[in-house]
């Protein structure tokens, strides 16, 4: 018989609710709250591990919360005043999942092709831009996305529901600049920098090697360490009155030109 809980006072929701709110919990309990089928669904794609499963029977049934996983997860029925202190959005399905965090190390990486296409973030902040730029990545079958000195948690709600769950569908690792620049170089891997300095055109470079195209804030743009190691910095060239564009629709428009050049391979 499944477990119930309809008080949002109960102990363990409370420890849940602290993962949700605060990234010190998550990294100290190495579990993080997934909400949504569709998201939990792309999780298990993703191949991580789920503990625990909480479901309101009148907004999901017995049958979907099978239907969902192979895997055995702990089944918690629990209240429709329990589900919204736990969920960040009011229209998902009535199911929330805890999962275990991943590793993102930079050797657990498995390049999908002979010539690997990576996108890389240096330091992003916004949740909004980093699952933006997961969405993107993800629509564009890069091998890899890689932060360097990510300044924002990887499992904080909002990347998750702003990636609508490629957090889950991407090979994503994280490390410090310096890393991450021996780590292609090791690996013959051409770094493309997006920099105004010192640049050509994006769509005159060849994207169809392995290739790291390296994105860096609006405001600040990329590290010196970034612009030292390049072997070409690019640029698109702007019509208009501001020399920037948002990152996300920046690193888009490379990565399809990337995409574009191997014929959509």
């Amino acid at each position: 018989m499944n477990k119930e809980i309809t008080s949002v006072q109960n102990a363990y929701i409370k420890e849940l609710f602290q993962l949700k709110e605060k990234s010190r919990e998550r990294k100290k309990s190495g579990l993080f709250l997934i909400e949504g089928a569709r998201e939990i669904g792309l999780a298990i794609k993703g191949n991580y591990h789920l503990e625990t499963l909480l479901y309101v029977p009148e907004l999901c049934s017995e049958a979907q919360l099978n239907n969902l996983t192979t895997q055995h997860p702990t089944i918690i029925e629990i209240s429709k005043e329990v589900y919204q202190k736990l969920a960040h959005r009011d229209t998902t399905e009535g199911v929330i999942a805890v999962a275990k965090i991943k590793s993102h190390d930079l050797n657990n990486i498995k390049f999908k092709s002979e010539f690997p296409l990576i996108l890389v973030a240096e330091a992003p902040e916004k949740p909004g831009n980093i699952g933006a730029i997961l969405r993107t990545a993800d629509a564009a079958n890069v091998d890899a996305v890689i932060i360097a000195n990510p300044k924002t948690d990887l499992y904080n709600p909002n990347i998750i529901r702003s990636s609508v769950g490629c957090l889950f569908t991407n090979q994503i690792a994280t490390g410090s600049t310096s890393d991450i620049i021996s780590f292609l170089k090791g690996h013959g891997i051409a770094i493309y920098c997006a920099a105004l300095q010192a640049s050509e055109v994006y769509t005159t470079q060849d994207f169809t090697k392995a290739s790291a195209i390296v994105m860096g804030t609006e405001a600040s743009g990329l590290s010196d360490a970034w612009l030292q190691q390049s072997t070409q910095n690019i640029i698109i060239p702007m019509q208009g009155e501001i020399d920037s564009m948002n990152v996300s629709v920046a690193a888009g428009i490379l990565i399809f030109e990337a995409r574009r050049q191997r014929n959509f391979k």
